[in-house]
């Protein structure tokens, strides 16, 4: 059977070249790449794909963290960046945290990471100071997705969270609401952290460009669930009079809201009209009106930024570019898509 070294030792080059070239690696000259193509078709060799990696030092394989992988974003993402990954040569390792402090520790600050994979990828994973740390001593070449800790020298793919939840109150103050709550994420909640507070601000500062003050009794905080929506919609209707619309800070806080108004007797859109963020797989069957974000994009669009270093080729098309300075992040686009949970007040 044919190895590469035979193909090496005929062309004349490193085994690493011969990798290179059967690749179709850029950093191999035309003559070079004959050459070694010539030798391998004369010897009959098929090129292994795990035998050029470890011939380019390389191992194939990018290490993609999140925080749960059980939630709709994170999924989402993970399966569109395993499939690009895929059509790209490289393998995923999957690093669910789950809250898990011991997974933690073993995915970012373990020395050895870097044996394993070539590069990282951090999905909405929220960092303390020592596992910036610690990333700095795996020195991986890695980027970031959403509103998670940034990474010095690392890029980042994201959508604005603070212009989304400003398009989501503006929709509802442009149906004539007022009296318009807000449910959001836990400050203490893992999967809140940035998220939370950037689409609270974009929900306070349309309300005051409306003229309206907000009102803190009409902010409830839970966990961004359909059962904390549910929570945070029930103790919301507990503090007296109902608003007359709600934001919620993702789509499933927004159905767990759906449902705690059901259940009290209210109407969905015709006592309260209620909008999420997301376009979570379910909104449209639920008819929920939301701010859509392109989350299998963004995870398609990291990984491309994430290969093209490592000279992976890039498989398109793909909507963004990549950025020209790590530390400005790629924004993608959100859109409005109305549906059948928002309308006008009811008169009185």
């Amino acid at each position: 059977m044919t190895k590469i070294d035979d193909v090496a030792r005929l062309a004349g080059v490193s085994t690493a070249t011969v990798s290179r070239a059967l690749r179709g690696l850029p950093t191999v000259s035309a003559a070079t790449r004959r050459r070694v193509l010539a030798a391998a078709e004369q010897l009959d060799y098929a090129v292994s794909p795990s035998a050029s990696r470890l011939a380019g030092g390389r191992t194939g394989t990018v290490a993609v963290v999140v925080p749960r992988i059980t939630r709709w974003f994170f999924s989402t993402v993970v399966e569109a960046v395993e499939e690009y990954l895929h059509q790209s040569g490289y393998d995923l390792l999957l690093y669910n945290l789950g809250g898990r402090e011991q997974v933690r520790q073993r995915v970012l600050r373990t020395a050895n990471l870097h044996k394993r994979v070539d590069a990282m990828m951090l999905v909405a994973t929220p960092l303390r100071p020592s596992d910036l740390t610690a990333l700095a001593t795996l020195d991986l070449p890695g980027v970031t997705i959403s509103s998670g800790s940034r990474v010095p020298n690392w890029p980042c793919v994201r959508i604005d969270d603070v212009a989304a939840a400003r398009v989501a109150t503006r929709h509802l103050l442009d149906l004539g609401h007022h009296r318009i709550a807000h449910i959001s994420g836990d400050p203490d909640d893992e999967l809140a952290f940035t998220t939370h507070l950037d689409r609270r601000r974009g929900y306070q500062a349309e309300l005051k460009a409306a003229g309206l003050r907000p009102d803190p009794s009409l902010d409830v905080e839970s966990s961004f669930t359909i059962d904390g929506g549910n929570q945070a919609a029930t103790e919301l209707l507990a503090r007296g009079e109902p608003p007359t619309a709600i934001v919620a800070a993702c789509d499933e806080m927004a159905m767990g809201a759906m449902t705690a108004l059901r259940d009290a007797g209210l109407r969905v859109p015709q006592d309260v009209s209620v909008i999420g963020i997301d376009d979570h797989d379910l909104a449209g069957v639920l008819g929920l009106s939301t701010i859509a974000q392109p989350a299998a994009e963004q995870g398609r669009l990291a990984a491309r930024m994430l290969l093209d270093p490592l000279g992976a080729r890039s498989i398109g098309p793909v909507v963004g570019q990549r950025a020209g300075d790590p530390d400005t992040p790629v924004i993608l686009p959100t859109r409005l898509v109305v549906r059948e949970s928002t309308a006008p007040p009811r008169a009185h």
